[in-house]
């Protein structure tokens, strides 16, 4: 009987106790996210001088949304790569998903919501050395799913990025800062892309909030 009484309190407490919450599922990602050591490594590997804007940059010189496989193309992977439960078409278009933008925090439910943002800006990138590249490595470029240079956000965020280096735009995220100067850092280090010194600098405050 006193064991009987011994198990029932056990059980009673037990029962008392709150469980903690299970974690989150971790949101969808780009690939090749570098550690923080691995970003300071890379960004004191990179050229600093100043941009060289030579008046020459169009948008169509960095041939973009090309098919990725079947009917999908850059963006319409992402899409899905990016979101939770996307549904497609045939045509590969997202019906219905779920893209949380790390940028701001926003949760959409239409595709239409959500831009593709280049990491690094193309025009970024051609005054920081990608005016001399062939258009094959700038189709590369534009279309990048193996490093962390796409990403799926709120399409007002993006646009207010425009082609803004880190010192000039920031994503209203101030928790997203790591993650945003370490997927810089490792799209200009992938591509020999040059820095400024206040670029630089912005990057290395970004990377001690890690």
């Amino acid at each position: 009987m006193k064991a009987f009484l011994i198990t029932s309190l056990l059980a009673a407490v037990a029962s008392a106790i709150p469980m903690p919450a299970p974690a989150p599922a971790p949101m969808p990602a780009p690939p090749g996210i570098p550690s923080k050591s691995t970003a300071q490594s890379q960004l004191a590997a990179l050229t600093v001088k100043a941009a060289y804007d030579d008046g020459n940059y169009k948008r169509d010189k960095f041939p973009h949304w090309n098919t990725v496989s079947g009917a999908c193309n850059t963006r319409e992977y992402v899409l899905k790569r990016d979101g939770v439960n996307v549904v497609t078409n045939s045509a590969c278009s997202a019906t219905s998903g779920t893209w949380y933008s790390p940028f701001d925090g926003a949760t959409w439910t239409a595709a239409s919501d959500v831009d593709i943002d280049h990491m690094v800006p193309l025009k970024n990138a051609w005054i920081s050395g990608a005016n001399n590249w062939t258009s094959t490595k700038r189709t590369q470029f534009a279309n990048d799913i193996s490093t962390p240079q796409l990403w799926a956000v709120t399409d007002d965020v993006n646009q207010a990025k425009g082609d803004k280096s880190p010192d000039k735009w920031k994503p209203p995220l101030t928790s997203f800062y790591c993650t945003y100067a370490k997927s810089w850092v490792t799209v200009k280090y992938s591509y020999g892309l040059s820095i400024t010194s206040a670029e630089k600098s912005a990057l290395t405050s970004m990377l001690n909030t890690c």
